[in-house]
């Protein structure tokens, strides 16, 4: 019999995205089980145990059982006291308005609003999770993700797991387009100049040299950009220590495309030759409009 088992935990709201998440780590050699009544679990790990040869297990835990949903915490505690099983669980999460674009799409009843507003559903299981949502190592926003990049973004996570390595994601957004609701840091460079507002930059982004000197020179970008990585820095073994296996800092603008992306371009370096592993990422960057931009 294996020592342990690794298990991954799948849950998060309905529609975003967990079963290409369970495909997913199916494809990564993962025995899986969708939506497995809590009372259920002891005797599966009986099972396991038993056969000796599984040591990875993936576990899709919802709101679709709805009869079952107070038994999750009580499991999650009990695995927790387990000696025999590693546990992770992954969070997906998405908008409100992506959830309902993704229900009318597919033309299914949610869960909680079969006889109701599918709004009212929504909200009624973004507040059941909540506690399920804090408790999770790794939550990915899956909003602006295909199903082929957030089967990426899971084969990623799933190597970091096979040679555990503290990361960071550094990456850019857009007030306008709303909070990424994965960040663990967020912060606002918006009180900068706005290269928009220069003719010759207003169609090119963070990334271009012109434009990433434009913001930087400024005296009150050198001093905030010291000041902020030097916080970050500080902090980053303290979210280490705490057992966090990444960190998300998320740096904003009004559209997503000059400043808040040559900051992010800075900061993730910055780590990157301090010798963090850094993901840098621009949420918005390709949203600009032709008619109206305040990047």
């Amino acid at each position: 019999m294996a020592d342990t088992m690794d298990l991954v935990v799948i849950t998060g709201m309905s529609g975003a995205g967990k079963t290409v998440a369970m495909q997913s780590f199916e494809d990564l050699g993962y025995f899986t089980v969708d939506n497995m009544p809590p009372a259920l679990l002891p005797k599966f790990w009986e099972l396991m145990k038993e056969n000796g040869k599984i040591t990875k297990i993936a576990l899709v835990v919802d709101l679709r059982s709805h009869a079952f949903y107070d038994q999750i915490n009580d499991m999650l505690a009990n695995l927790d006291n387990t000696s025999f099983v590693t546990t992770k669980i992954l969070f997906l999460d998405a908008t409100d308005a992506e959830l309902v674009s993704r229900y009318k799409e597919t033309r299914r009843s949610h869960p909680l609003a079969q006889e109701g507003r599918l709004m009212d559903g929504i909200k009624k299981e973004r507040s059941l999770l909540t506690e399920l949502r804090n408790r999770a190592q790794v939550v990915i926003d899956t909003t602006n993700l295909s199903p082929r990049q957030l089967r990426e973004k899971l084969f990623v996570i799933s190597k970091s797991a096979d040679h555990p390595t503290f990361h960071l994601e550094v990456m850019s957004f857009g007030f306008k387009y709303g909070l990424p609701i994965d960040a663990d840091i967020v912060m606002d460079v918006r009180f900068l100049p706005n290269p928009y507002y220069v003719q010759k930059f207003r169609n090119r982004d963070g990334r271009d040299q012109e434009v990433y000197d434009y913001v930087m020179d400024n005296p009150a970008a050198e001093t905030f950009y010291q000041q902020f990585y030097t916080m970050l820095a500080s902090i980053m073994p303290q979210y280490k220590q705490e057992g966090k296996s990444s960190v998300t800092i998320a740096i904003g603008c009004t559209g997503g495309q000059h400043r808040s992306v040559a900051f992010t371009e800075r900061v993730g370096k910055a780590f990157a030759a301090a010798g963090y592993p850094v993901d840098i990422t621009h949420r918005d960057v390709n949203k600009r409009k032709a008619t109206v931009n305040r990047s």
